[in-house]
């Protein structure tokens, strides 16, 4: 790999923001959207009760207030961000709380292109699930990936299925891949979501989930560390000492392992994240972000190792296809 070309900064691994920076020649914000939508995880079309660690706002603590119309949300949440860091730029309007195509389509086409009309957005990111994609739906997001910059997020966690009943995710692997091939036959960019110190789960199996998307016609990851959330059904496994917490050495010495066995294409959206700290039980280090991501930067540093470093490309399942 030559000197780190997928980081400004000499990252050693594919940065969403070196990505950005080179499709769009300037400082790209994701603006998270809650527009409202359910989870058939959790209103009884496929099961009950949500995923075990998903937090009441269905994973979209930090997103808009879904009572308010998308452009208001987008504002509140817009002028926050450019307060806090940056000033100039454009946008991706995220769709992040819940399943963002468990809706007719008529209403998923109202939510979509009101924030397409929004001043200064470039794309559209939206987080669903791989059982939400029906035909009428993915012909849509095809027509959208033709018109705008598209990633569709979809919510892997684990590639192990013992686990994947443990939290409840109503959904198995072959599902997951078959969502994969339904977007990529339209070449839609994918990113996955996976989760690393779910109960029951050793470095092993983590690992052996990275290998899975690895293998995968995908584009992205995101790379996330475990938050137990007050008020998630996952306190009862908490409780029960089905669930112990990684240190922060030990996920910082698998999030470089994982990164070693990545195609060195393959965009790291995140590789660490933070829960709303007045909700948070644990771990406590998380709340540490920058500390857990300059702990990732000099391990990889100190190994002398990068992403792909490892990567076997002849165990890629297919032909893996360049990012739009």
């Amino acid at each position: 790999m030559e000197k780190f070309k997928y980081s400004f900064d000499d990252k050693r691994y594919h940065t969403w923001n070196y990505h950005l920076k080179n499709k769009f020649n300037e400082k790209i914000f994701k603006v998270a959207l809650d527009a409202g939508f359910d989870c058939p995880n959790r209103d009884g079309t496929v099961a009950y009760g949500g995923c075990t660690f998903c937090s009441v706002a269905g994973s979209g603590d930090f997103a808009g207030n879904r009572v308010d119309p998308i452009p208001v949300q987008f504002e509140n949440i817009r002028s926050k961000m450019q307060s806090q860091k940056w000033k100039n730029g454009r946008y991706i309007a995220y769709f992040q709380s819940f399943t963002n195509t468990h809706a007719p389509l008529d209403v998923l086409k109202e939510k979509f292109e009101a924030a397409l009309e929004i001043e200064g957005v470039v794309g559209l990111s939206i987080g669903t699930r791989p059982d939400c994609l029906p035909d009428d739906v993915v012909e849509y997001l095809s027509e959208l990936n033709e018109r705008t910059y598209l990633w569709v997020e979809l919510g892997l966690q684990t590639a192990h299925e013992e686990t994947s009943k443990l939290i409840n995710r109503a959904h198995n692997l072959d599902c997951y891949m078959e969502g994969v091939a339904k977007l990529r036959k339209h070449n839609i960019n994918i990113c996955s979501h996976i989760i690393n110190g779910l109960p029951g789960e050793d470095y092993d199996m983590m690992m052996e989930t990275a290998e899975t998307v690895a293998r995968m016609d995908v584009q992205g990851i995101k790379i996330h560390l475990l938050h137990l959330l007050k008020g998630t059904p996952m306190i009862k496994q908490y409780e029960k000492g089905m669930l112990s917490f990684l240190s922060q050495e030990e996920y910082t010495d698998l999030i470089v392992d994982q990164l070693e066995i990545l195609p060195p294409e393959m965009i790291i959206h995140r590789i660490t994240g933070d829960g709303p700290i007045d909700q948070l039980i644990g771990p406590m280090w998380s709340t540490n972000k920058w500390s857990v991501l300059n702990g990732i930067d000099d391990t990889l540093k100190q190994r002398e190792t990068f992403q792909g470093a490892k990567y076997k490309e002849d165990s890629n399942v297919g032909t893996r296809a360049s990012i739009r």
